[in-house]
């Protein structure tokens, strides 16, 4: 082989080295390239990314229930503005758990940038391209010498080339651009006018779209379809956080009405292992069959089933408030909510939440921004349906310089040698069938989403009615089950008072217990319906996060500009987070369900009055009816001897709190 120009050299050596360095990877590249995917590969779990998972205790189970740990404090309002914190991943509450919304604070920022994105075809191009050429092609001729020979020779030509340009298209669709062409070439052997030779051209040029991509609406499209798709998402991620703080009311509520259910149950025990032990006393003296003992521990049996249930309700509804706000479901200190519910009825204008919710509901502000959009492509494809109709325009110089065989450098004159050239260029599709059937699909689509939004305020409204109708069900059901509760406070009265003549079994005393209890359940979880329903029906109307005082303020972060990455950087939409809630609810120092009338109806009856209505003492002196292998009626105090110490019950207070007003 027989290497010529330095050219030639430089192109060898970069072989050379190439193959060296690829020799150790020539078999892996060429299986690479031979091979199919065959098989399915799948890395194995431990192949791929590990993180760290947090530490922490066990959670408490009903197995272990942990109670007896420390208590802290939580109102309503610190719990709405810790998931507000904690909601760089927006969470929504699903029955007794929460989930992900699929939202976080970085959506709308990241919708944003297609706003740049569609601008960017605004932006001035720059072109600069260099290329150099070499170029020896062979030919045989004769030999002068001897016409029976033949010689091969060849001119070798070595070239440079220039070519700069620089456009950019403007609102209206029209295109102008600067365009430098330089060209130099150099032949070797020989001699010619002109070695070596520059040719060089500058021009303007112009184009301009007629009909089809005319016009500042059309090309200011695809810009406002970005900022309508950013607003999208604004209010999409508003959702969600509606939803969050919706979540977090519902799960503090529900959480306070498990809490009373619970101190019911626990009451429902208590009462049931009192007469459990009475009745197995009696039969160990034989002043009781063996029936009215079957009959107490059966009761005794099932209240335990029934708190075990509360119990492990009250678990599920604590995991579901710390789960939505943002914490880890091990505690060292045991939430305890302290924010009393509003139990007064609220009047609703019909009229007024229906204007309201039209005008701020997110899923309907969203309805009407894809009309807006379907508006904007409606243009851009009418547009699009047009021909292509354009007016050209172009001017160039036209420059020669080189070095004549004399060696001596001569070039043209600037301005002697001039094109130019005007046009106007048509094309279209005969019967423009694929733009016309884009046109008439956008058409019906505008008919499609206008039908969407009438159905959304169709909803809209039913959504409304339905809060309010439960809104006002919950209430009547709350001021029911207080009459309810009276009429069980009274019926456990009047029980006991012919207990303490003897005339009656404590069974029955016990089941008006458990109908006091349950009423006081009853009660307790109609309120929480009804403060949980009037936070929902905010949501209906999109004003749950006005009323709470929360707004979004927007956090930046600096990038690379378009300037480059040799000049400062510029800030630009990072995140959208919630603000800090005001304090909407009342604050309070006792937990939440202490506002309802909670008090041991046999431990109150003992420190009251023995002169007052219904100041009863189950320990008095109530005589059993006598067994027939008795000598006599057994005595309460002889029964008493024979029972374990009565525990102690937790006290509360005795009327509900009327604690704060919207």
């Amino acid at each position: 082989m027989i290497v010529k120009t330095k050219y030639q050299q430089i192109l060898l050596v970069a072989l050379v080295c190439s193959a060296i360095c690829s020799t150790g990877n020539a078999e892996q590249t060429w299986t690479h390239w031979r091979h199919e995917q065959t098989r399915l590969q799948v890395r194995d779990p431990n192949q791929l990314r590990q993180v760290a998972v947090p530490g922490m205790p066990r959670p408490s189970t009903v197995k272990d229930l942990q109670f007896d740990i420390a208590t802290r404090q939580l109102s309503l309002n610190e719990a709405i503005n810790v998931a507000l914190a904690n909601s760089e991943v927006v969470r929504i509450l699903g029955g007794v758990s929460a989930g992900t919304s699929g939202r976080t604070i970085y959506d709308v920022a990241v919708t944003n940038t297609r706003i740049d994105q569609e601008r960017g075809a605004f932006d001035p191009q720059l072109r600069v391209n260099n290329t150099w050429t070499q170029s020896e092609v062979p030919n045989a001729f004769t030999d002068p010498t001897d016409p029976t020979q033949s010689l091969i020779e060849g001119l070798q030509t070595e070239g440079y080339g220039l070519d700069f340009g620089l456009s950019q298209k403007n609102l209206l669709g029209g295109t102008a651009a600067l365009g430098v062409r330089s060209n130099s070439n150099r032949i070797n052997p020989g001699t010619f006018a002109l070695n070596p030779r520059n040719r060089s051209a500058t021009e303007l040029s112009y184009t301009q779209p007629l009909l089809r991509g005319a016009g500042i609406g059309a090309n200011q499209t695809p810009i406002v379809l970005a900022r309508i798709d950013t607003e999208r998402s604004f209010f999409q991620y508003k959702d969600s956080v509606q939803q969050l703080v919706q979540g977090v009311i519902e799960a503090y509520w529900q959480l306070v009405s498990a809490k009373t259910d619970l101190w019911a149950r626990e009451q429902q025990v208590k009462q049931a292992s009192f007469a459990y032990e009475r009745a197995l006393a009696r039969v160990e003296v034989d002043d009781a069959n063996i029936g009215d003992l079957a009959q107490t521990q059966v009761a005794l049996e099932n209240f335990r089933a029934s708190l075990l249930v509360s119990e492990a309700n009250v678990l599920q509804r604590q995991g579901a408030l710390l789960n939505i706000i943002g914490l880890p479901p091990y505690e060292s200190e045991r939430t305890t909510p302290v924010t009393p519910m509003l139990d007064e009825a609220v009047e609703i204008d019909w009229n007024a939440i229906n204007e309201l919710a039209q005008r701020q509901r997110p899923d309907i502000i969203e309805l009407k921004l894809i009309l807006d959009a379907d508006q904007q492509r409606l243009r851009l494809a009418n547009n699009l349906a047009l021909p292509q109709l354009d007016g050209v325009a172009l001017y160039r110089w036209n420059g020669l310089e080189g070095e004549v065989p004399a060696s001596n450098r001569i070039r043209s004159a600037a301005g002697d040698f001039t094109d130019w050239s005007l046009g106007v260029n048509f094309s279209v599709p005969l019967g423009l069938r694929r733009d016309r059937a884009l046109l008439r699909q956008q058409q019906l689509i505008i008919r499609r989403d206008q039908a969407n939004l009438d159905q959304g305020l169709h909803q809209m409204q039913h959504f409304l009615a339905l809060s309010l109708r439960n809104l006002e069900q919950f209430f009547a059901q709350y001021e029911r089950f207080q009459a309810v509760r009276e009429a069980a406070r009274l019926n456990l009265d009047v029980q006991r008072e012919r207990y303490k003549t003897g005339s009656l079994n404590f069974i029955v005393v016990l089941l008006a217990i458990v109908d006091w209890g349950n009423a006081v359940s009853s009660e307790a979880q109609s309120l929480a319906q009804y403060n949980t329903e009037l936070a929902r029906l905010e949501t209906q109307t999109g004003t749950i996060l006005e009323s709470h005082g929360v707004v979004f303020f927007e956090e930046r972060f600096a990038s690379i500009a378009p300037l480059g990455r040799l000049a400062s950087e510029q800030c630009y939409p990072y995140s959208r987070r919630p603000s800090q809630s005001v304090d909407q609810y009342a604050p309070s120092d006792r937990p939440s369900e202490e506002y309802f009338e909670l008090t041991d109806p046999v431990e109150r009856n003992r420190t009251t009055n023995s002169g007052s209505p219904g100041a009863m003492d189950l320990d008095e002196g109530v005589q059993f009816e006598m067994m027939d292998d008795q000598n006599g009626p057994m005595t309460d105090e002889e029964i008493d001897r024979l029972l374990p110490p009565e525990k102690s019950s937790r006290s509360f207070s005795d009327m509900l709190k009327r604690a704060f007003r919207r």
